[in-house]
């Protein structure tokens, strides 16, 4: 693979933890050059195990570093210095995206915010992640992925009724502010073309938080009516949960009437489809639990993986409930090149497949400061100047 999507296209990186990592390993995956600034203490998820990967020569980074940074060149810088961001807009200059997800406020104190920035750099895009954005009555404040679960109610609407509010299993918020990130930063390269301006970008997890609220959101914003957790079932869809069977449990997504009837007929229930409780999407919601029990009644002498791959294949959505390791390690995954070797190291492959350009992981996660001298020598400073910054403790050959 020679040529990908975004070859030529230049992001400097001073984002920790996962929403930028995941933001700028996206773009990396796809041809962008990506280079990871770290504070002198390095990104702290480096730290976030066990599992971690332990080199030879005795450093090691977490599993959860390894998952959100590959594709990138690294190095170290000490912001905090005037050395260290006169380091920084020497390696802007040239750049196309700079992200960062630094308190709002930062780097203004430092000197090196947007209006400073866009007057130097007119065509540079600055793209900030924060936790609730620089201004409002949260402007300022540090956000957490659960933490913006609970404030914006994912977590009531996630896990089972009796339980109380449950937070999402995965770093949905994290993982969806880089994703809305990457997404925004493609939309200001591409408005680019046409201005030969940068922007800036106002990425908080708080706001997407609420933007995945669907469908809860839209329901409440027409109803009026609080959304409650549901458990496995969904809100306006039935029967659209887990249900048990013989050997595992299984997914039925009958999302229309006429899956709902294939439904039946491949469980030899026509009886279920004529019966006017259910005839209609509202009808079965309004009886839901008589559905359900029903169901349950019909599946219980099947094997769930066979019969769910019956009904799939017949156009009704449903699967086996699968454990993670199951899951990686599926037959499919592995054709779909979800799961790649990347210098010895497994990772996740790319869901975003190009015809033309397609991309995916090229290089390991980077070690800490691990391109620094490269990546410096690239923008101009000679061997002395590399020693200079070193011995002044603006950049670092090991973490502090």
């Amino acid at each position: 693979m020679t040529t990908r999507a975004l070859d030529g296209l230049k992001i400097i990186d001073l984002t920790r933890v996962l929403g930028g990592p995941y933001c700028t390993m996206i773009l990396a995956d796809h041809g962008a050059e990506v280079i990871k600034i770290e504070p002198p203490q390095g990104d702290e998820v480096r730290d976030w195990g066990p599992p971690f990967l332990t080199r030879a020569d005795g450093t090691r980074d977490a599993s959860y570093y390894l998952g959100a940074n590959r594709g990138k060149r690294a190095m170290s810088l000490d912001l905090a210095r005037p050395e260290g961001r006169a380091v920084l807009l020497r390696l802007l200059d040239g750049a196309d995206v700079l992200i960062e997800n630094f308190k709002p406020g930062s780097l203004e104190a430092w000197g090196i915010g947007y209006p400073v920035l866009s007057a130097r750099l007119p065509r540079l895009i600055h793209c900030r992640i924060s936790g609730f954005g620089a201004d409002g009555p949260l402007g300022g404040l540090p956000g957490y992925d659960a933490v913006v679960q609970a404030m914006t109610g994912l977590m009531t609407i996630n896990g089972d009724p009796a339980q109380g509010p449950v937070r999402i299993g995965t770093p949905v918020v994290d993982l969806g502010t880089g994703l809305y990130a990457a997404l925004g930063i493609m939309m200001a390269v591409y408005e680019r073309a046409r201005s030969g301006l940068g922007q800036f970008i106002d990425m908080t997890l708080h706001d997407t938080a609420l933007a995945l609220l669907h469908p809860a959101g839209a329901n409440y914003l027409l109803s009026g009516r609080r959304p409650v957790a549901t458990g496995n079932a969904h809100p306006n869809i039935a029967p659209y949960e887990v249900f048990p069977t013989a050997t595992c449990d299984i997914f039925i997504a009958g999302g229309n009437d006429g899956q709902f009837r294939k439904l039946c007929a491949l469980l030899d229930r026509p009886d279920l489809a004529a019966d006017p409780d259910f005839a209609t999407n509202a009808d079965r919601l309004g009886h839901r639990d008589a559905l359900r029990a029903a169901l349950i009644e019909a599946l219980a002498p099947h094997d769930g993986a066979a019969i769910a791959v019956r009904l799939i294949a017949a156009g009704v959505p449903a699967g086996a409930v699968q454990a993670v390791d199951t899951a990686i390690d599926s037959a499919h995954a592995r054709h779909r090149a979800m799961v790649v070797s990347c210098d010895g190291i497994e990772t996740l492959g790319t869901p975003i497949k190009l015809s033309r350009t397609p991309g995916g992981p090229r290089r390991a996660p980077p070690r800490f400061a691990q391109d620094q001298d490269a990546i410096l020598r690239d923008h101009g400073y000679d061997a002395a100047d590399i020693a200079a910054l070193a011995a002044g403790g603006v950049i670092r050959r090991t973490r502090r």
